[in-house]
């Protein structure tokens, strides 16, 4: 493979965009590939280089690169109607009505325009209809560039995680390890009366993808209703990928109070929304006095695709593809693993997978029959159990640099496109073929 046309436009970008970026994980090692276009599932580079694409726009494209006609056709109908408008518009009561029909939690939604605007709406809400101010958070989990989640640190002891953020900020935030069912009870013990809401994603999605154990989340649930608080379910990542049309929750049977969704529900554009029972929902202006506005929130092309996205994923068995595909791939990996390198970690569900660089795992997995033969699950009858990543912590202490420097660029260069680091996850969509699955695992076996 050659990469001159990248390393080019990479010079020039580095002259006016900081860091050559618009988007701090896509500056990979030595620079990024730069896109010409997409195709199916995969990308051409501007140097004619054309890989398997398991980025898929950190998530949204759950159809692939190529927008079915009727999305198409949906999509260039709002498109030559006009732009925008500041006013509402049939299609965005479409998309509510297709979501809350699905999700058995969201009675009512409001539409905004990226993740991180959900998430900080979500907080908004949950401090105002509480009357407090904490909100609990993972270790290590990401919602979004938003001042109250931008923390590091543990419990009550957490600062913020990037400067041009005051401390006061942190001072409202409480951290505690994903799956830690104890801390998250001693944080209630001591602060429940103040505690507004726990943030969680159902599955840490930005974090190398750790499952959640059995009952976490019932514990979750149980915490924030014997003392008040909401739960918030995280599902930027999850939602509509994972657990099918009623999402992570679903797949999970837990109903949050509060979800926050995005990627997927805008087919490939720009959106966020905040949906959840409508006594709270309802709280936002001009309903109720908790302000949220946007110029751009409910943007009619959005809409379109984002409700002909799901629809088409509901009436063409999208959903089976893709976790058959997914599950394939996880099951090929963890083979690979068990030869090549059995320290290391295969995680992932449904469209979701990676192969996380865990240290000191031992070759212990399938011994007895009883390992987790296609992703992690969190299982304590599995003999990898405790060596599996269960937080942000165990990710974070995996070889991150042997990821990125040697293991990422080697499958670039076999033709395999991964995000650019060890934390975010990789997805299958409904353009990859079993062929791209088994071209896949050679690379990993070529790489490995």
């Amino acid at each position: 493979m050659t990469h001159d046309n990248s390393r080019e436009l990479y010079d020039r970008a580095l002259s006016v965009l900081a860091g050559g970026v618009n988007s701090s994980v896509r500056a990979t090692q030595p620079y990024p590939a730069f896109v010409e276009r997409g195709d199916g599932g995969h990308i051409i580079d501007v140097d004619g280089n054309r890989y398997i694409d398991y980025i898929m726009g950190y998530g949204p494209l759950l159809l692939g690169h190529d927008m079915p006609d009727r999305v198409q056709a949906a999509v260039q109908q709002y498109s030559a109607e006009g732009p925008m408008y500041g006013a509402p518009t049939e299609v965005e009561i479409e998309l509510a009505e297709f979501i809350t029909r699905h999700v058995p939690s969201v009675e009512m939604l409001r539409f905004v325009n990226s993740g991180t605007e959900a998430t900080v709406s979500a907080v908004r809400l949950a401090r105002a209809v509480t009357g407090r101010d904490k909100i609990v958070v993972m270790e290590g989990g990401y919602h979004g560039a938003q001042e109250s989640t931008l923390v590091e640190g543990s419990g009550t002891h957490t600062q913020p995680s990037s400067p041009g953020i005051p401390d006061s900020f942190a001072d409202h935030t409480i951290a505690v390890p994903f799956n830690d069912f104890e801390a998250a009870s001693e944080v209630f013990e001591a602060h429940g009366e103040d505690i507004a809401a726990v943030l969680t994603e159902p599955i840490l999605g930005n974090y190398g993808i750790v499952y959640p154990e059995e009952g976490y989340h019932d514990h979750l649930r149980e915490l924030t209703e014997n003392h008040g608080s909401l739960l918030i379910f995280d599902e930027v990542i999850t939602g509509f990928r994972v657990g099918g049309l009623q999402c992570a929750q679903g797949k999970f049977d837990i109903e949050p109070d509060i979800t926050t969704f995005a990627k997927i529900i805008g087919g490939g554009f720009p959106v966020g929304a905040i949906g959840g029972r409508s006594d709270l929902i309802e709280q936002f202006t001009p309903a109720g006095d908790v302000f949220q506005s946007g110029t751009f929130s409910g943007h009619p092309v959005t809409m379109a695709a984002g409700l002909e996205t799901l629809r088409y994923a509901a009436d063409n068995d999208v959903y089976d593809h893709v976790n058959t595909l997914g599950e394939q791939l996880r099951a090929g990996l963890t083979d690979i693993c068990a030869d090549q390198a059995p320290d290391y970690t295969v995680v992932g569900t449904d469209s979701m997978f990676k192969v996380v660089f865990t240290r000191d795992g031992g070759a212990t997995g399938g011994e007895d029959g009883d390992h987790c033969a296609a992703g992690c699950r969190q299982r304590p009858s599995c003999p990898r159990y405790e060596a599996c990543p269960k937080n942000a912590a165990d990710i974070k202490a995996a070889e991150t640099e042997r990821w990125v420097r040697l293991f990422r660029t080697g499958m670039r260069e076999e033709g395999v496109l991964l995000p650019a680091n060890q934390f975010e996850s990789q997805f299958v969509c409904g353009a990859h073929t079993e062929e791209d699955i088994e071209q896949t695992l050679e690379a990993y076996k070529e790489v490995l």
